[in-house]
């Protein structure tokens, strides 16, 4: 029997595949040359270029089912419904069909093909704001399809407004935009919780309701004066969390209940010997389950731990199942690495045969077993450390956190047994400042959108594909592991199984040059992915290319599969200097260049 999340998936492709639409390979969960963003973040996050105009070599009816992370959930997950790691379902109208077309489809696919029933979906429209108006064709399509009165609401922009910089007032000129239509699964055996008003309604906090769907209308442009005018080609965006459609389809509020999460579960409770139905153990166990698999995603795509960057993001989610596992068990500072194994080994059997292979958790299992033990080692350290004390405040307490890694929560089950107390306000306020300060270090970083395509970061693209092809010219073959781009450096990884050495880096970091110096056209031609792979272009080996490509050409002497943009003669990259080599793991390598 297929698991469901198996044949949901299933459901989904058929349902668009029959509408005309054609599959988008879903991109890696580190952009290749986005370097606005850490992480894939949402199902539109790929499609941006082409919602704003870029025409796609796919045609003007796509759908796809997009694997993100949420860096900025991380602190909540632990409810019922939180998680950093999810996948977001979507379909997309590039100035095809419209309002009338897609909220139909929309609804027949959740009451006609996941059988939900209608008197459980509730509907929300934009009501409209100053210039603006309220989303009446949306509404009366809604009525059209039997939606009752009271199964349909309004909300204003906070809510039922999109554009890539927010509200309305925030849009600069030229901003495209434009209402949304959500949809709502309630669940009734959910009592409303007053706390969060004296009324519910889809948009409650409670947990009565859950949001499924969210289609957005991209249908205005923001003129220089403030008003808005029609877009002229008008583009739909529909996104819905797989998880979360899945947890409507069985009837629970509790997106760890269905099954991309149960085995996982089974497999914290199976070895931990604490069962996830106790109240008490349900947010640490849910907290375990969801870092693990988004740890087990990140290091499939590449990412291994680190201070920096993607590395810090998956480091930190490490310890913190690692800071939950102690808990769980008791074994304050003495687990080994290879007790999350089985854990792992269970991820990889949920998802098996849609993003992992059994052989993925040779690869897999390695990176977390030598990461929790240095983690351990850690602990154990701050413990003699905490010994040494006689009396830890919050500020002390923030410090071995920083220091040591050394969870609130263990430092508090020490002093526990000490008779003492942490004063939790000084902690966080410290914890605060620090938040505060990375916030102001790091702006702009965690947040989606289109990539940074200044002239700098633009020649640094350019300068990624001359690297590859000198890679393969001085060592034969070569595989790129991924990418990094800033204004202020690029950042390469490859696999090599000859040894790599400095003067073989000298070597590419020459070849580069004198290539520059030709003064070689860049320029690119859509092919078929199979005639592409017959004239040698280069490709990105995690990527999943649609059938339909992009190919740029540096003269005759690169070819690469690539999305853009570039440079348009290799003149204008200037200089390369490869100011940094190392080794990052076994035949991996990352060099580092401006």
């Amino acid at each position: 029997m297929k698991l469901a999340h198996v044949q949901l998936r299933e459901t989904f492709n058929k349902f668009w595949a029959r509408l005309d639409h054609k599959n988008v390979a879903p991109i890696s969960l580190v952009p290749k040359e986005d370097p606005s963003t850490l992480f894939t973040g949402s199902g539109m996050q790929p499609l941006i270029p082409y919602l704003l105009g870029e025409p796609h070599p796919l045609g003007k009816k796509l759908y796809n089912i997009q694997p993100c992370f949420r860096s900025q959930d991380i602190a909540r997950v632990g409810d019922n419904r939180h998680t950093t790691f999810f996948e977001m379902m979507g379909n997309w109208s590039l100035g095809t069909y419209f309002k009338k077309e897609q909220i139909p489809w929309m609804w027949n696919f959740f009451t006609h093909q996941l059988g939900l029933a209608k008197e459980k979906l509730f509907i929300s429209v934009f009501e409209g704001y100053k210039d603006i108006a309220g989303d009446a064709e949306s509404l009366t399509v809604w009525k059209k399809l039997g939606i009752q009165k009271d199964h349909l609401f309004a909300y204003g922009v906070d809510k039922n407004w999109w554009s890539r910089s927010g509200v309305p007032e925030a849009m600069p000129a030229g901003e495209p935009g434009g209402p949304d239509t959500e949809i709502f699964y309630q669940f009734d055996h959910i009592k409303h919780d007053k706390r969060f008003g004296d009324k519910c309604h889809p948009n409650c906090e409670c947990g009565r309701f859950l949001e499924i769907g969210n289609c957005v209308f991209m249908q205005y442009k923001k003129n220089a004066d403030g008003t808005f005018s029609d877009l002229p080609n008008k583009n739909v965006d529909f996104g819905g969390g797989l998880e979360r459609i899945l947890a409507a389809v069985v009837d629970t509020p509790d997106v760890f209940a269905i099954d991309v999460f149960s085995e996982i579960i089974k497999s914290i409770e199976a070895y931990t010997g604490q069962s996830y139905l106790k109240g008490a153990n349900q947010s640490a166990i849910r907290i375990i389950a969801d870092h693990l698999k988004a740890a087990t995603f990140l290091i499939h795509n590449r990412v291994y731990p680190s201070n920096k960057q993607q590395g810090y993001i998956l480091r930190r989610l490490l310890r913190r199942a690692a800071v939950k596992f102690n808990k769980l068990t008791g074994a304050v500072g003495t687990f080994s690495g290879l007790d999350f194994k089985i854990i792992l080994e269970s991820i990889i059997d949920t998802y098996k045969g849609v993003y992992f292979e059994t052989a993925d958790l040779k690869k897999i299992i390695p990176v977390v077993v030598e990461e929790m033990d240095r983690f351990g080692k850690t602990v154990r350290n701050g413990l003699r450390e905490i010994e040494k004390l006689n009396k830890i405040d919050g500020k002390i307490a923030f410090d071995f956190y920083q220091s040591y890694g050394f969870p609130l929560e263990i430092t508090e089950e020490l002093l526990r047994d000490k008779g003492q107390t942490i004063n939790r306000a000084q902690f966080y306020s410290e914890f605060d400042k620090h938040k505060n300060l990375s916030r102001t270090a790091s702006a702009g970083k965690f947040k989606g959108g289109l990539a940074n395509q200044s002239k700098q970061t633009i020649r640094y693209h350019t300068a990624t594909h001359l690297i590859h092809q000198a890679l393969f010219d001085v060592f034969g073959n070569v595989r790129q592991e991924g990418s990094n781009i800033t204004a202020e450096r690029l950042r390469f990884d490859f696999y090599c199984e000859q040894k790599v050495t400095q003067e073989d880096i000298s070597k590419v970091e020459q070849i580069v040059n004198a290539k520059i110096k030709e003064g070689m056209p860049v320029n690119f031609k859509m092919l078929s992915k199979e005639e592409a792979i017959k004239i040698g272009a280069r490709a990105f080996f995690k990527e999943k290319y649609a059938d339909q490509v992009k190919v740029y050409f540096i003269g005759d002497y690169s070819k690469e599969l690539c999305g853009g943009p570039h440079v348009q003669n290799t003149k204008e990259v200037g200089t390369v200097t490869i100011y940094k080599f190392e080794k990052i793991g076994s035949n991996l390598y990352r060099l580092y260049a401006k």
